[in-house]
């Protein structure tokens, strides 16, 4: 099987927790589905930026510890950048982001089946356009997927974003979003609604989190709806939770040889509920055993079934 391609940034998030501690984990969506995505076994690389400073090393690090081949490193005078997480009662994180983000073209795009890319990398200047000729590039003998992971902070208001959101969702084979990016982007049309018109854009396969009650999904093909339960048993808190969850996603769509070149994008464009439903199982698994870790944890393909089967 060709390699994963991750396109985005990573980050430091400094996490402000309900008791005061504070502790620093690395992060950023891209970067936590790249190491998810290496950690369920197949070959990854991420292209992204990074600092010369001790938030860089770190995240250098780590990456690489968790089988990740990093691309493109470069932010000019820039230092990494970060992300201050304050974690609620609940679990829950709220954001506040100091970014850098320039991208470089990716070298051999053509070695790579699937190419990833999401949240803030994919709609902040510079290194958006970038992103996105990436994906319009890979699109020829890769799959694609996204994941909008908006941030309201820093994207600005939904009307002036949603028109470069849909564009990236037009190219894009598979869209996994949550329910709160759906509300802000959309606010007062239906999930159902929302799922199906991002179909009709282009997508073969549409899927929104929606925290503790589970996941909804949809293939474009016969537009069959389909719903499933959490499998997080206890929470510790939500960050990296998404970002798991599409770590899991995108694994089992390449396991069932629903991702990963032109012919399986036919295939996927093809398939139906029941298709997909491995591939929405093991995305559930991996993002239960995150939240029930501290940061953005990535499990592993033995400890999905020890504990998931």
């Amino acid at each position: 099987m060709q390699p994963v391609l991750v396109v985005g940034e990573t980050l430091v998030d400094i996490v402000h927790t309900p008791d005061g501690q504070v502790s620093e984990h690395v992060g950023g969506s891209p970067a936590n589905v790249a190491m998810g995505v290496a950690r369920l076994g197949h070959d990854t690389s991420l292209a992204t930026t990074l600092g010369d400073d001790e938030h860089g090393r770190q995240c250098r690090e780590q990456i690489t510890d968790h089988g990740v081949v990093i691309e493109n490193l470069d932010a000019g005078s820039h230092a990494t950048s970060t992300a201050a997480a304050t974690i609620d009662d609940s679990g829950a994180a709220t954001y506040d982001f100091d970014l850098h983000w320039k991208l470089h073209p990716v070298a051999d795009l053509g070695a790579f089946g699937h190419v990833h890319t999401g949240s803030i990398a994919a709609t902040l200047t510079p290194g958006a356009e970038v992103v996105a000729q990436t994906l319009t590039e890979a699109r020829a003998h890769a799959t694609v997927s996204y994941d909008p992971n908006a941030r309201p902070s820093i994207m600005g208001e939904p009307d002036t974003v949603r028109p470069q959101i849909e564009s990236l969702i037009a190219l894009s084979d598979v869209v996994k979003a949550s329910e709160d990016d759906t509300e802000w982007l959309y606010a007062g049309r239906s999930l159902p609604d929302v799922m199906a018109a991002w179909g009709a854009l282009g997508p073969s396969l549409v899927v929104v989190t929606r925290g503790g009650d589970g996941v909804a999904y949809r293939v474009t093909a016969t537009g069959e709806f389909g719903e499933a339960p959490t499998r997080a048993e206890s929470v510790a808190d939500t960050v990296g939770a998404g970002d798991s969850f599409m770590a899991g996603l995108i694994s089992g769509l390449l396991d069932a040889g629903l991702l990963g070149d032109a012919d399986a994008r036919d295939r996927l464009a093809a398939s139906s509920l029941a298709d997909v439903e491995g591939a929405i199982s093991r995305a559930l698994a991996t993002s239960a055993i995150t939240v029930g870790h501290a940061g953005a944890y990535a499990p592993t393909r033995e400890e999905i079934e020890k504990d998931h089967g």
